[in-house]
């Protein structure tokens, strides 16, 4: 796809006063945008981010723990092994406290410095760099670009056309196939695509998630970011007057004119602002941040870096375009004071309940006993008389081993006086599984009343201190 990208219009007639039909578009079309390069701090703090996060993304899957991937989330087994941990459903809840630290650590960079996530770290921000870049390498900068999508279908052309989509449906199949790395063990799926021996959900998820991005990245691109990204939505109920931003200084930038470099900007009243436009050109939504804050802006600080480059060609101070507050550019507050303005109470009211969830969390995953246990009375028979004449209950106990080595369990009766195990009260569990076991408990005839009785199961693994216990009944016939 190349060239101007248009969605469809949707018109209307209107009557004019020659009473003759006249189409009048609803909706605005969309144009492509050709973001320029640009060089600076902002630029190399994103180019950081991206390897520090597709390091991180292309690489873990390849780490082993032990004779195992280190992190896989394994849907088929139900367990989710994430270096020394395996977590299984039943560890619901602290991927609940991971999503609500998320959010709240969502809320408090958001009101801290806006969207820097959007811009620096943000999947569809980072694999649009990535996709520019290479679109950049094959076709040229901004200008480049422009020319050839305007041009007339040429051997050129076609060429350069076609090694930037082979490029990016290379990069977007790498994508998918390590995606599901991490549910499938990715050195299984690598040996079972050599062979052409490819599951069927995998190779729907590999191509879905590959599609996903070649589209997202490649063609979408800003239109993710303005219409479908809710946080793009939401966000304002999360900024404030001492929220870091993108800003214009608009008391120093205006009015705005072109003019030469040995002009006086001061003598001839005109603000610092040379209108050359750079800024719009390098942003990857195409926006004008001289037009306020706008909630299209990703904070990814590229119109900083060119606004800076020609401050400096002119002689000018920089920050005419820079991080800065509303509160701030108001009062002319210094820097210092900006950044003690960010200790306020909604910054430390997020900070304090962040600290307290990640330390709770740390703590509990710390301190987590490394087997669960569930009881389960067998409903077929309520009770009945084993022999000797005492009352029996049966129960079946699902031990599940968490650990990656084998255990031996340990279980004991505790509720009523004078019952007793009558069955096996140890039982060997392989690493990583689960096993059934039959536990079978009898008390003497008429030693307690009839009806259900609160009992308690304590079970513990084999030189371990932890103990587990659960609850129960014991049913006494009449």
């Amino acid at each position: 796809m190349s060239g101007k990208h248009r969605k469809s219009k949707k018109t209307i007639p209107i009557v004019a006063d020659s009473d003759q039909p006249v189409s009048k578009a609803l909706y605005e079309a969309h144009q492509k945008i050709y973001p320029r390069n640009t060089d600076g701090i902002y630029k190399n703090l994103r180019w950081l981010m991206i390897w520090v996060t597709q390091i991180i993304f292309y690489g873990v899957p390849w780490l082993t723990w032990g004779d195992r991937q280190a992190v896989l989330l394994d849907i088929t087994t139900h367990r989710f092994y994430i270096f020394g941990l395996i977590l299984y459903p039943q560890d619901l809840i602290y991927l609940v406290v991971i999503l609500i630290i998320s959010a709240l650590a969502l809320f408090l960079f958001t009101a801290v410095a806006g969207r820097l996530w959007c811009g620096f770290s943000c999947p569809q921000s980072v694999y649009t760099k990535i996709f520019l870049w290479m679109e950049r390498t094959v076709e040229g900068d901004r200008v480049a670009r422009l020319r050839l999508d305007k041009s007339s279908l040429t051997l050129q052309k076609l060429y350069k056309k076609t090694l930037k989509h082979l490029l990016w449906f290379g990069f977007s199949a790498w994508t998918g196939f390590t995606f599901i790395g991490y549910f499938t063990p990715i050195r299984d799926l690598t040996h079972n695509i050599v062979l052409f021996n490819l599951g069927p959900w995998e190779t729907f998820w590999i191509f879905f998630y590959s599609f996903a991005t070649y589209g997202n990245a490649g063609f979408m691109r800003e239109q993710i970011c303005k219409y479908m990204c809710p946080y793009a939505r939401f966000q304002s109920a999360m900024f404030d007057n001492d929220t870091l931003i993108v800003t214009y200084d608009q008391e120093r930038g205006e009015p705005r004119s072109g003019r030469s470099r040995k002009a006086d900007a001061q003598q001839s009243t005109l603000g610092d602002c040379i209108d050359c436009s750079f800024c719009v050109q390098v942003c990857p939504v195409g926006i004008d941040i001289r037009n306020g804050l706008q909630y299209e802006c990703i904070s990814c600080g590229l119109c900083i870096d060119a606004c800076n480059g020609i401050m400096d060609k002119m002689g000018y101070t920089r920050g005419l375009v820079r991080f800065s507050t509303e509160n701030a550019l108001k009062n002319h507050w210094s820097d210092k004071r900006i950044l003690q303005q960010i200790l306020r109470p909604r910054v430390l009211t997020y900070s304090g309940l962040l600290l307290a969830l990640s330390a709770g969390l740390v703590y509990s995953l710390a301190t987590r006993i490394p087997f669960k246990v569930d009881v389960i009375r067998d409903r077929g028979v309520m009770s009945r008389i084993a022999p000797g004449g005492k009352i029996e209950n049966v129960y079946r106990l699902q031990i599940t081993n968490a650990s990656e080595h084998p255990e031996t369990y340990h279980i004991k009766i505790e509720g009523i006086d004078g019952l007793s195990i009558a069955s096996e009260s140890q039982f060997k569990v392989d690493a990583a599984t689960s096993r059934m076991v039959p536990i079978s408990l009898q008390i003497d005839d008429g030693a307690i009343k009839s009806g259900t009785h609160p009992i308690q199961f304590k079970i513990a693994a084999e030189g371990v201190e932890q103990t587990i216990s659960e609850q129960s009944i014991f049913y006494m016939s009449r």
